[in-house]
């Protein structure tokens, strides 16, 4: 991977976020927010980051394959490129749709590759936030270009996390729920994945599950937390992989956690 690839994706997420991302938060018309399935909704913002997002990373790397949420709900069968060889892109271009429509934050840009099947690289950038966290698969995890450890769980025991209970099965959301009395403080979530990986990063919370695993959602946030020393997997222990059609995932900062967490709010 050529040294410059990190800073070069950076680069265009930032092109991105203001050229389009940002000049349209808050001054969306009706018109510009629309439902492409039952209750998920996509803007102009959202088309236009993709294209944009989309034609850089092909100039970065000719005849890579670009994977992106907007695309994909266009064509669904575009989806089976993930598991594509060579490289392939996967690009979230508003992280938390429905917050950047209702004009509230968080909301995050995203951008992952795949190289021959394994997680290569990662990118979130919080463009409200101006935090930008990278990744390279085995060569650690970068938040505002500084190398980055995972901080250690706190001195008593309590733990802070969030879960998405929304799409879990009603008896799993009744197990969850009554398990956080159990781990210290559980969070609602903040309806942007990217946020709550770059929360694990900095220390707000360590840990969090998610039921829904969509490959641009977790791709970029599993493997930022993995390169920094974090754990990421299934429900039934085995490790996240984007081209995984599984749902449930619990990501903490150790393996520790991980299985404070997955006893308290999952027990078989």
């Amino acid at each position: 991977m050529a040294d410059t690839l990190l800073d070069e994706v950076a680069g265009l997420l930032r092109e991105t976020a203001d050229r389009v991302v940002l000049p349209l938060f808050r001054h969306l018309d009706t018109a510009d927010v629309t439902e492409k399935a039952p209750g998920e909704l996509v803007t102009v913002a959202d088309r236009r980051a993709e294209e944009m997002i989309t034609a850089g990373l092909r100039r970065l790397r000719p005849g890579s394959v670009v994977v992106g949420e907007e695309a994909v709900a266009a064509d669904p069968g575009l989806l089976r490129q993930v598991r594509s060889a060579g490289d392939v892109w996967l690009v979230d271009p508003i992280d938390g749709t429905a917050n950047f429509a209702a004009g509230r934050c968080p909301f995050a840009l995203m951008v992952s590759l795949i190289t021959d099947g394994e997680p290569a690289a990662a990118w979130v950038l919080d463009p409200l936030a101006g935090t930008l966290a990278t990744a390279r698969s085995g060569e650690g995890t970068y938040l505002d270009g500084r190398p980055l450890r995972l901080p250690a769980a706190p001195p008593d025991g309590a733990l802070r996390g969030a879960a998405m209970t929304k799409f879990l099965p009603p008896s799993a959301r009744r197990t969850v729920e009554a398990g956080g009395a159990r781990i210290g403080e559980l969070l609602p979530g903040q309806h942007c994945a990217g946020r709550e990986y770059l929360d694990l990063l900095t220390g707000r919370q360590q840990f969090v599950l998610f039921w829904r695993t969509l490959p641009w959602d977790h791709g970029p946030g599993t493997l930022l937390v993995r390169a920094a020393g974090g754990v990421a997997r299934r429900f039934d222990g085995t490790d996240y992989h984007p081209t995984g059609t599984d749902h449930g995932l619990l990501v903490a900062l150790n393996d520790q956690i991980w299985t404070q967490v997955h006893t308290a709010l999952l027990p078989t």
